[in-house]
């Protein structure tokens, strides 16, 4: 499947995501990690048309972590960066949350028949989550409506997604 991602999808699956779970110092590499990969580049619609900073998106993110610890009776005040993650392989392994949302991803492309999967398409199918998945919960989250991004993405001309 890495073989089909565009360089920039490669990037922020195989790169950006995976630097994301060391940062949090986590051993899998889940949806929230893939939405945070997208984020690291600012210039691709992908980016654009979710309309948050890599900055609030991880903000957000360690909310999220403190409310879980909360409900199970751990109180933190704050998350620092997560020990580093040592993977045995160069990337971590993927959660079956985001093995199937890259499965859906080649769903969204499909339709456009260039047998190319890019970071819009990874977006589609992050944005087709539903809660309690963990990038569905960042989302919202972070406020982000998944019908205005799918708007936002439409407005890009090539490249653009029904």
């Amino acid at each position: 499947m890495p073989k089909r991602l565009t360089e920039d999808a490669r990037k922020a699956v195989l790169t950006y995501a995976s630097e994301e779970a060391r940062r949090r110092g986590d051993r899998r590499l889940g949806t929230d990690h893939l939405l945070l990969g997208l984020l690291h580049d600012t210039d691709t619609p992908a980016a654009k048309a979710l309309g948050v900073s890599l900055a609030d998106a991880r903000a957000a993110s360690d909310a999220l972590d403190l409310a879980a610890l909360a409900a199970v009776g751990v109180e933190v005040e704050a998350l620092g960066e997560g020990a580093p993650s040592s993977f045995g392989r160069r990337f971590p392994p993927l959660t079956s949350g985001a093995r199937a949302a890259i499965k859906r991803a080649v769903d969204e492309a499909r339709p456009f028949k260039s047998g190319q999967i890019d970071v819009t398409h990874l977006l589609l199918a992050l944005l087709s989550l539903r809660r309690p998945d963990p990038a569905s919960e960042l989302l919202a989250a972070l406020g982000v409506e998944p019908a205005t991004v799918r708007a936002r993405l439409d407005g890009h001309g090539e490249g653009a997604v029904a």
